[in-house]
């Protein structure tokens, strides 16, 4: 379980028990309940991370509402967008192993992150993680309920494919991005698990140019 869970778990059950003492023990159950909630939500189950070349996973759990391809700064892209709803697992995960070239916090709106806009409009944490020659940008997108973005990492730090890098509090959007002439491995309504369930494969030897590399990490940075 992630930490916050038993703050949220202990303090619900610390304002049922003075409920329950102060008033009438009936009062209390909803406050339990809220508790209960709180200890599921923030549930980190342990994941079987896939060791394919070139794969790249999903950051989060959720239903995906978005493959498409986009263009960033001229740049052709591909987009797998899921959705995290109340009821997913909220902890998120690096979709491959490499090094933390770039994280940008941007401020925005809270519009619905099932809706096209959100993408650029909410608030949310873009982070590009390099290995292998390439360069897959992950963006943590706050929703309507969601108003807390946690990222535990920094610059510079190296992390492993599927590997826990944050979380986003009660309801939110993970994107992921990457080159062009990867091989996309999910539709629209599909179900993913953060760190399971493999997005797209990257071509395996075909690094992009060094030139090609250092013109994509830029493109987040501007």
């Amino acid at each position: 379980m992630v930490l916050d869970g038993y703050f949220y778990g202990a303090g619900g059950l610390l304002a049922a028990g003075l409920i329950a003492w102060l008033a009438w023990w009936p009062y209390a159950i909803p406050v339990l309940l809220l508790a209960a909630f709180c200890l599921w939500f923030f549930r980190d189950p342990e994941r079987a991370i896939p060791a394919q070349p070139g794969a790249i996973v999903s950051a989060g759990d959720g239903k995906v509402t978005d493959v498409s391809a986009i263009m960033v700064d001229g740049v052709k892209r591909q987009r797998v967008s899921t959705f995290l709803s109340v009821f997913d697992v909220h902890v998120n995960r690096s979709p491959i192993a490499g090094v933390i070239r770039d994280v940008r916090y941007q401020k925005g709106k809270f519009l619905n992150a099932m809706g096209a806009h959100s993408a650029e409009a909410n608030e949310q944490n873009i982070v590009a993680v390099e290995g292998e020659g390439r360069t897959v940008v992950f963006k943590q997108i706050a929703g309507l309920i969601a108003r807390r973005i946690v990222f535990d990492r920094k610059v510079g730090e190296t992390v492993a494919r599927g590997e826990r890098i944050g979380l986003i509090k009660f309801g939110s959007r993970v994107d992921v991005i990457f080159d062009a002439d990867a091989a996309v491995k999910v539709n629209i309504g599909d179900r993913v698990k953060g760190g399971a369930t493999v997005l797209a494969v990257l071509p395996v030897g075909q690094p992009v140019t060094v030139g090609a590399e250092q013109e994509a990490t830029a493109a987040w940075k501007s």
